[in-house]
């Protein structure tokens, strides 16, 4: 599920939250698992984080250039 960052700066902000919404189900989803019962894949909590961060930056990026572009 992983995005290069170029590949998701082409998405337009609707897209890119619900990547976001995907990515917090899959993080709850393994919290889940890790409460439950062993996490077989543990590593993918931070590179889930890590996504989640990178497309609320890439947000931030385009909410900042429209902001711009309207002054």
């Amino acid at each position: 599920m992983k995005g290069n960052p170029s590949e998701i700066r082409g998405l337009n902000i609707t897209d890119v939250d619900q990547k976001i919404e995907a990515l917090e189900k899959e993080l709850f989803g393994l919290r889940y698992q890790s409460q439950t019962s062993r996490v077989e894949k543990p590593h993918r909590f931070n590179l889930i984080r890590k996504e989640i961060a990178r497309c609320k930056t890439i947000i931030r990026e385009k909410e900042l250039s429209d902001a711009r572009k309207q002054q």
